[in-house]
């Protein structure tokens, strides 16, 4: 609940400051958050907060990368504009130092072995660095390690 008077706060801010394309951003999430609250019919935990953010976030990345493909230039640079306004709400990113460390833990705490154990480490892993790191760039990781 938290996080919607924070973004509420903004939004004001981008209102009285006249800037427009974040206005429409903060409307976008605040938008995306309440509707998730009035599915679940309950305020968001944290964790909820932050799976909507990513959601909103990646759909984002995804679209610039679309407009990028497409030679629309214009909209993906608005499309990662909106995405920068997400993530400024979002915890910081975890380094590729602090990643590997996690990883390496997860190994050792799992007993994995090899890539058939890939899962396992996966499971350790995503709660630990929720928000803060790609799946993908995890699950590569674990892959090199596991090689």
């Amino acid at each position: 609940m938290e996080l919607i008077g924070t973004i509420e706060n903004e939004l004001k801010q981008a209102r009285l400051a006249r800037e427009d394309d974040r206005r429409d951003a903060l409307i976008l999430i605040l938008s995306s958050l309440r509707s998730a609250e009035k599915e679940l019919q309950r305020p968001l935990s944290e964790d909820e907060e932050l799976q909507v953010l990513q959601r909103e976030r990646k759909k984002r990345v995804e679209a610039a990368e679309a407009f990028r493909a497409a030679g629309r230039e214009e909209q993906a640079d608005g499309e990662e504009d909106e995405a920068e306004i997400i993530e400024e709400f979002m915890p910081e990113p975890a380094d590729e130092a602090e990643l590997e460390r996690i990883v390496d833990d997860a190994i050792a705490e799992t007993g994995a072995t090899s890539l058939r154990d890939l899962g396992r480490v996966m499971a350790d892993v995503m709660p630990q660095v929720a928000g803060r790191a790609d799946g993908s760039d995890v699950s590569r990781l674990v892959r090199e390690k596991l090689a």
